[in-house]
């Protein structure tokens, strides 16, 4: 059986190394390089707390690099200062990016796909891999044929860098497809604390808290006569995301073109 050849990108990081420590268990894939900003020239098995697997941790990317370890597939945990780099340095390389990291805009995935048709390589971008996540997004999506005024309110670890969270966001889009852009609330209502009412999304709200003691929450509130409907995604560690991840790697490789949310790989 050919075994799909990963490249993890942040290994050292909580989501890089929970994925390094599952794919070493799946018979269908292994890893052939990691790399990091922390730990460089050590073994990986210092962040698995294993025997040494003789994988040295590396540095930036570099199209040689992933080209002689015969990379398939690169999967990026790191952070929105890289992910964008490391994305083109993949793609330029021939390696399918499965983007598990935060922070690309509109433009930079335009750029992307066009350099994803140009090389002839696809494209993953995941903002949640849990697939209860997956599901509790497209329950909401389906609810707002029906209650068309929405709260969404996503919890997180007090080190998340972006908000609201991409989960966030792709729920309000997808709401969006079923809903016409309204106002919510009082027309004259009026905000004493600003943003108090939270991010305006086609009039739904989006509200994000960051506390410790979190990893990822989302509440999609639907209030309507005489009644609510609460939708609610907790994922209490990283283990949650292992089977997601590991199926965007399975459908991916050799994948062709941009593909955004892994509920397109849900049957």
């Amino acid at each position: 059986m050919y075994k799909i050849r990963v490249f993890v990108a942040g290994a050292c990081g909580k989501m890089g190394s929970e994925t390094v420590k599952t794919i070493l268990d799946q018979d269908d894939m292994e890893i052939v390089g990691a790399s990091d900003i922390q730990n460089k020239g050590a073994d990986i098995s210092v962040v698995l707390g294993a025997e040494p697997l003789g994988l040295e941790i590396t540095g930036d990317l570099d199209i040689k690099k992933l080209k002689k370890l015969k990379v398939d597939l690169l999967v990026d945990f790191t952070n929105p200062q890289s992910v964008f780099t490391n994305a083109k340095t993949a793609i330029s390389a021939g390696v399918v990016p499965v983007i598990g990291a935060t922070g690309l805009d509109e433009h930079e995935i335009a750029e992307l796909e066009e350099m994803s048709k140009e090389h002839g390589v696809g494209i993953f971008i995941a903002p949640n891999f849990a697939l209860g996540a997956i599901l509790m997004m497209k329950f909401a999506q389906e609810t707002a044929k029906y209650f068309k005024n929405v709260d969404i309110i996503e919890y997180h670890h007090d080190q998340k860098l972006d908000a609201p969270s991409g989960t966030a966001l792709i729920t309000a889009d997808m709401i969006s497809k079923e809903r016409k852009p309204m106002i919510q609330g009082h027309p004259n209502e009026f905000e004493k604390i600003p943003g108090s009412r939270g991010g305006d999304i086609n009039g739904l709200r989006v509200h994000s808290v960051r506390l410790p003691g979190m990893i990822a929450h989302q509440e999609v509130i639907f209030g309507g006569y005489g009644q609510t409907l609460t939708i609610r995604h907790d994922a209490y560690t990283r283990e949650t995301y292992m089977p997601g991840v590991m199926l965007a790697i399975r459908k991916a490789y050799k994948m062709s073109g941009l593909v955004v949310g892994l509920e397109n790989f849900l049957d």
